[in-house]
């Protein structure tokens, strides 16, 4: 039995729910919305969060095209082919925007439907497989998985946690 693999999957599925739950009473304006000159709206967020798990599980690891090129979410977003908010300067992080919330969260099953079936087929050796997630360098494929999507993924969730905080919306369910 995979042991690892499980953990895995079943940590990414609470945490595609959670983002799920935490944007499903937004409106646009509160999608959108900024606490300050100097912060990025949750918009943002989940897309860099979205693009970073989709290029990491489809590209670096498995070198295959993202589902973000794949089904044309750069073209019915009008947003960049390959950006993922890495590197992008606050300007152009703050002026993102999400057209749909309906069509994001389509993206964003896809995005999970696409990860867990990759996890679904490995068992925990296959974790131990190397791959270089540029720019920080060459590690097994489940510390890639740990860092970028998971950790990275809670880190970013807990900002759009305390974002809604600020508008004073409700709490959510972890």
């Amino acid at each position: 039995m995979p042991v690892l693999v499980d953990f895995i999957r079943s940590s990414l599925r609470q945490l595609h729910s959670t983002y799920n739950d935490a944007i499903a009473d937004l409106s646009e304006e509160q999608l959108h919305w900024r606490a300050n000159d100097n912060g990025c709206p949750i918009a943002f967020i989940l897309w860099h969060y979205y693009r970073t798990q989709d290029n990491v599980i489809q590209f670096v690891i498995q070198h295959k095209p993202t589902v973000w090129l794949e089904e044309g979410w750069d073209k019915k977003f009008g947003l960049d082919r390959i950006a993922q908010g890495t590197g992008m300067s606050q300007e152009d992080a703050q002026a993102l925007r999400i057209n749909s919330k309906e069509d994001f969260l389509t993206y964003m099953d896809a995005v999970a439907k696409a990860t867990d079936e990759y996890l679904a087929g490995l068992d925990d050796q296959a974790l131990e497989q190397r791959t270089t997630v540029k720019p920080v360098g060459e590690m097994p494929v489940s510390n890639a998985i740990g860092a970028m999507c998971l950790t990275h993924g809670f880190t970013h969730l807990g900002e759009i946690q305390h974002l809604r905080g600020l508008m004073g919306l409700r709490g959510m369910q972890i």
